[in-house]
C-alpha cells in the first residue's frame, strides 16, 4: 500500500485555509459509528483526501462529532467530510436528533408559492441543512442533484429532482448551492452530465441514455453548464452513446473532457461510488481507469476494507490541478448564515407553501 503522508501534509490545515495538503486522490467511508484501529491505521497511512459518512455511521449529535474529531485525526489535518443529506428518501442524519426533511421537489414545486419563493424556500432549506452539518463536523454535502426527472425513468431519482425542465433546476439548483454555502458547507453537483433520463439505478446495473446530442445539449447538460462554477461535482455511472459508445462517464476520458472542455466544469470532479455495481472489474482497475479518465478522486463508500485495499494499492496523489481546485474548494468553508431568520423566514415560507419540514 502506497503513502502519501509527508511532514507537510499531516501539518495542521486550519478550517478555511486557501491551501490543501498533497493528499492521495480518494473519498473513503467508515465501517461504524467508531473508527477502529484498523481503520485509524488505514488512514493515516493512505491520507485519502476526504470521508463520507452514512446512516450506519450515524447515532447522536456527540458521537457524530467524535467520529468526525477522530477521522480528521487519523490523517492529520481538517479533512473534508461528506455526506449525503438531501431530505426525502435520501437522508443521514434524522429524527429524533435532527429535523425529518421532506422530499426537495415538495419545496420546489409548491403551488401556493411563487418561483422566487420556491427558490427561496431552498436556499433557506439547505442552509439549515448546512448548519446541522456544520454542527457535527461535516462540511461537504452531495446536493444539488441537477438531474432533470424525466417521465418513464427509473425512480431512483424521482422526487429527489427539482424538477421538470432545465430552467427550473438551473434557478433552484443554484438556490441549493447558495444555502449550502451560507452555511459554510461545500455543494456537490451531481450527477454530470445527468442520471434523469436513465431506465436503470446505477447502484444495480449500468444505465444507458441513448438520446441524442443535440436533445441531450437543450435540456440533461445544461444545468451543469449553469453551475459549472461549483466547487465540487460528482460523476454519473451512465453510458452516454451520443459522446462514448463503450464506457461511462466515469470511465470515459471522452466524457470527462466533454465536461470540462465544453460544458466548462472548473471544480474537483470526483466519482460516483467505485463499489456499484454499474462498475466492473477489481477495485484497483476501477480505481486506475477513473483516475486515468480524468476524475480528480475515487469516492469509495462503503467502508469494507478488503475493498478500500485494493484501490489504495492503486491510488495517486492529488495532480497539481486537483490539488488548486481543492484550495478552492476548502477555501469556501466559511458560513454566515443568520441561522435563528433562516429558520423563521423558512418557517413562514413552509406554512404558506404546505411544505411539511
Amino acid at each position: 500500500m502506497p503513502s502519501f503522508a509527508d511532514e507537510a501534509s499531516i501539518a495542521s490545515c486550519p478550517r478555511g485555509a486557501d491551501v490543501a495538503p498533497v493528499t492521495a486522490a480518494a473519498i473513503f467511508g467508515c465501517a461504524g459509528p467508531v473508527l477502529s484501529g484498523a481503520e485509524r491505521s488505514f488512514f493515516r497511512e493512505v491520507d485519502p483526501w476526504g470521508f463520507i459518512l452514512f446512516a450506519r455511521n450515524i447515532d447522536t449529535p456527540d458521537q457524530v462529532r467524535a467520529l468526525t474529531a477522530a477521522l480528521r485525526e487519523a490523517v492529520g489535518r481538517d479533512a473534508p467530510i461528506l455526506i449525503d443529506q438531501e431530505g426525502g428518501r435520501v437522508a443521514r442524519l434524522r429524527p429524533p436528533h435532527w429535523r425529518g426533511w421532506g422530499p426537495a421537489l415538495d419545496t420546489a414545486e409548491a403551488a401556493t408559492l411563487t418561483e422566487d419563493e420556491r427558490c427561496e424556500a431552498l436556499r433557506l432549506r439547505y442552509a439549515l441543512i448546512g448548519a446541522e452539518l456544520a454542527d457535527v463536523g461535516i462540511d461537504v454535502n452531495c446536493a444539488p442533484l441537477l438531474d432533470i426527472r424525466a417521465p418513464g425513468a427509473h425512480d431512483i431519482i424521482g422526487d429527489r429532482a427539482l424538477g421538470t425542465d432545465a430552467d427550473a433546476v438551473i434557478r433552484r439548483g443554484r438556490a441549493v448551492h447558495d444555502g449550502l454555502l451560507d452555511a459554510g458547507v461545500l455543494p456537490v453537483i451531481k450527477h454530470v452530465p445527468g442520471h434523469g433520463r436513465a431506465g436503470a439505478d446505477s447502484h444495480l446495473d449500468l444505465p444507458v441514455v441513448d438520446t441524442p446530442l443535440a436533445e441531450l445539449i437543450e435540456t440533461d447538460f445544461r444545468p451543469f453548464a449553469a453551475l459549472a462554477d461549483a466547487p465540487l461535482a460528482m460523476t454519473a455511472h451512465i453510458v452516454y452513446p451520443a459522446l462514448d459508445l463503450d464506457a461511462c462517464a466515469t470511465l470515459s476520458p471522452i466524457v470527462i473532457s466533454y465536461i470540462r472542455q465544453t460544458l466548462g466544469l472548473t471544480g474537483l470532479l470526483m466519482s460516483d461510488d467505485l463499489s456499484m455495481h454499474a462498475l466492473t472489474g477489481d477495485f484497483g482497475e476501477r480505481t486506475t481507469r477513473t483516475l486515468d479518465a480524468g476524475c480528480d478522486l475515487v469516492l469509495h463508500c462503503n467502508g469494507d476494507m478488503d475493498e478500500m485495499q485494493s484501490i489504495a494499492d492503486a491510488l495517486r496523489p492529488l495532480t497539481t490541478a486537483a490539488e488548486k481546485r481543492a484550495a478552492i474548494a476548502l477555501a469556501l468553508r466559511k458560513g454566515n448564515a443568520d441561522i435563528p431568520a433562516s429558520e423563521a423566514r423558512y418557517a413562514a415560507l413552509a406554512d404558506k407553501g404546505g411544505i411539511h419540514a
